[in-house]
């Protein structure tokens, strides 16, 4: 016993105690959005989507709410993720779903087009912050500019992988790139860090401590799942977590299938893969960024039994060195040693 007891604590394997009934439904009943423009610092704009939660009279005394800022995958307007935004916003963010329009350089060629970035997070950053003193934003008073995570759809996951990271990656990024201290967590769906990458191999994410989700519909013929397994196992420092969606494809986060793009079809109806991937992505940040006990046990112990479409695996703390393991295995077998030599003497008396 002594033995299991030490390996179970060395591994970070935690039997939780029956928790408190925790739903996992959404914090605020509705949620509204608004269209504006982000300045960029190449000195352009880009048009944006702001969705923020309504408050009522039950949650009218909620603090100021987290920024969420959604990258977008390839070629794919803001207006498609209209469903995903409104419902994350409604877990306490606000989100800011931008357009960002440029040229990506690649080995394959010059992409023009809806192309996510790494510079965005800074430019949003700045934004919020200017928009927390403007009298006439309708978010003036409800923003949290200390506090920002980040969503993703496939090449913006990729995006926000390497923004966590803190340097700046080719195609993913077009000039220097400083990491924002508000930086705290980041959910991606659909993402490998392979995409935009021309080396292949076991990606190796060194993410400094700040959690990271990865969200994968099994039926993906885009970004194959293999990929995002192999992402999952470069990201170096825990908590995280690799989430399934069984029965989605690659745009089961979007308001609609892409028949084109997409191979697959998916199983699951879209409806609920937008709720489901929702869902696991708020909790996941609000159980990470924000401390909320009910969501972090939900996303890394509980939610996983209670919901028939999703499979989880996960991290929540570091795994020790080998002699660490060998060494409070050794004190297991001390400690179990001396029990049972106590208890000889016993009998013999």
């Amino acid at each position: 016993m002594a033995i299991v007891g030490a390996l179970m604590i060395t591994l970070g394997v935690e039997q939780g105690a029956s928790a408190a009934i925790f739903n996992p439904a959404p914090i605020f009943e509705n949620a509204v959005s608004y269209s504006t423009t982000i300045p960029r610092s190449d000195g352009g704009v880009d048009a944006a989507d702001i969705y923020y939660p309504i408050r009522s009279s039950t949650n009218s005394n909620q603090n100021t709410l987290p920024i969420a800022l959604f990258l977008q995958g390839a070629l794919v307007d803001k207006s498609d993720y209209s469903t995903f935004a409104n419902t994350v916003a409604r877990y306490g963010f606000v989100v800011i779903v931008p357009n960002h329009i440029r040229t990506a350089i690649s080995p394959m060629g010059a992409v023009t087009g809806l192309l996510a970035e790494q510079q965005q997070v800074n430019d949003v950053l700045t934004y919020v912050q200017s928009e927390e003193s403007n009298p006439v934003s309708p978010v003036a008073n409800l923003l949290d500019p200390s506090t920002l995570v980040l969503l993703g759809h496939s090449f913006g996951g990729a995006v926000g992988i390497a923004a966590i990271q803190g340097n700046c990656f080719a195609v993913l990024c077009t000039k220097d790139f400083n990491r924002p201290d508000e930086l705290k967590a980041g959910v991606f769906y659909g993402t490998n860090f392979l995409i935009g990458q021309s080396s292949g191999g076991l990606p190796i994410i060194e993410n400094d401590g700040i959690p990271i989700a990865l969200v994968q519909g099994n039926r993906d013929g885009v970004a194959r799942p293999s990929d995002a397994e192999l992402t999952y196992a470069g990201i170096q420092d825990p908590p995280k977590a690799f989430i399934t969606i069984l029965g989605a494809n690659h745009y089961g986060i979007t308001n609609e299938d892409n028949l084109i793009r997409e191979p697959n079809r998916p199983t699951l109806e879209q409806d609920v893969a937008i709720e489901t991937i929702a869902r696991w992505s708020a909790l996941f940040l609000r159980g990470t960024a924000l401390n909320d006990k009910g969501a972090f046990d939900y996303v890394f112990n509980s939610g996983d039994a209670l919901d028939p479409n999703v499979s989880v695996e996960s991290v929540t703390k570091p795994i020790p060195e080998y002699t660490s393991v060998v060494s409070l295995l050794g004190l297991g077998v001390i400690g179990a040693s001396s029990l049972l030599t106590r208890r000889q003497k016993l009998v013999t008396k």
